[in-house]
């Protein structure tokens, strides 16, 4: 059973080319259905639909979030699907199993303002803080993913041209639009930083470097994000994925059209970005009440 799990692992790298955090997500959802039913199961051909909503039930004793039994479930289709196709069972027991609703929350999303102070936290007097300013900058100017940003090779840069080359989800490439301050913040990092990092390593071509001159991962631009929120006072739960949803919220707040939007996001599907026009009109009747003189 854990064998068919890694080929259709494998099968989902290379057919489908998702990334590995997805592939990563599909695993450990499969490896703890995997452990439930290995008290009773011998074989996924064994499996049926009382056997994986008793799973599904226990996610929900365990209180795990809605989203995440939605996730699980999204992973056990597609797995028992692959199963069919390829003939390992006959039948799928997920057919008979409904999805559960998505609950619908809006991300947090700073304030202009909020950004503002957020990016102006770095000590650029110090060589890092070049490097974390033109960070910040990017992620806020393009609202790229982190996985995105840590993957970022020099040949991506067109700074002459202002535009970045993005290879997101599903390797699929989108050209981004950079902002003049992005740009005089990534050219100061070059100029002034990145060589100095490079030595130890001077065959990288990552664009972020961190300090022993490897490229930085997920985890360390979410360390210095957590570090600058509280430097900058903000009293709220704040992500790299929280830039991201700023900047989609503030262009459509100043007049950008979600078409637009939802090509820099890299969405696949524009239901996906209208969630930022909830937000956008929360903004307005935000301040509606706060400025109209009936309100």
């Amino acid at each position: 059973m854990q064998d068919q799990i890694l080929d259709f692992i494998h099968y989902l790298r290379v057919e489908r080319g998702l990334s590995e955090n997805t592939l990563k997500s599909y695993q450990i959802d499969l490896e703890n259905t995997l452990t439930f039913l290995k008290r009773s199961r011998s074989s996924w051909q064994d499996v049926d639909q009382y056997d994986l909503l008793n799973y599904l039930e226990k996610l929900q004793e365990t209180n795990k979030s809605r989203n995440t039994i939605i996730r699980n479930v999204s992973s056990l289709r597609e797995f028992f699907s692959y199963l069919v196709q390829f003939s390992f069972i006959k039948s799928d027991p997920m057919q008979k199993i409904d999805s559960p609703k998505k609950a619908k929350t809006l991300p947090d999303v700073l304030t202009v303002k909020e950004v503002n102070k957020l990016l102006s936290m770095p000590d650029t007097s110090k060589k890092l803080g070049i490097r974390d300013r033109a960070i910040l900058e990017t992620l806020y100017a393009t609202g790229l993913r982190v996985s995105e940003l840590v993957n970022l090779k020099l040949e991506d840069l067109h700074l002459p041209m202002s535009l970045i080359q993005v290879l997101g989800k599903g390797d699929k490439e989108r050209i981004i639009p950079l902002n003049d301050v992005a740009i005089k913040w990534i050219n100061r990092y070059f100029d002034d930083v990145r060589d100095q990092l490079l030595s130890k390593h001077p065959d990288s071509d990552a664009v972020f470097l961190n300090a022993h001159g490897r490229h930085m991962t997920r985890q360390s631009i979410w360390q210095m994000i957590k570090k600058y929120v509280k430097l900058a006072g903000i009293k709220r739960h704040v992500t790299p994925h929280t830039l991201r949803h700023s900047f989609a919220t503030h262009l459509l707040e100043n007049g950008a059209d979600l078409r637009i939007v939802q090509e820099l996001l890299g969405h696949a599907n524009i239901s996906t970005t209208q969630i930022y026009t909830h937000m956008s009109r929360k903004h307005l009747n935000e301040v509606y009440q706060k400025y109209h003189p009936r309100s």
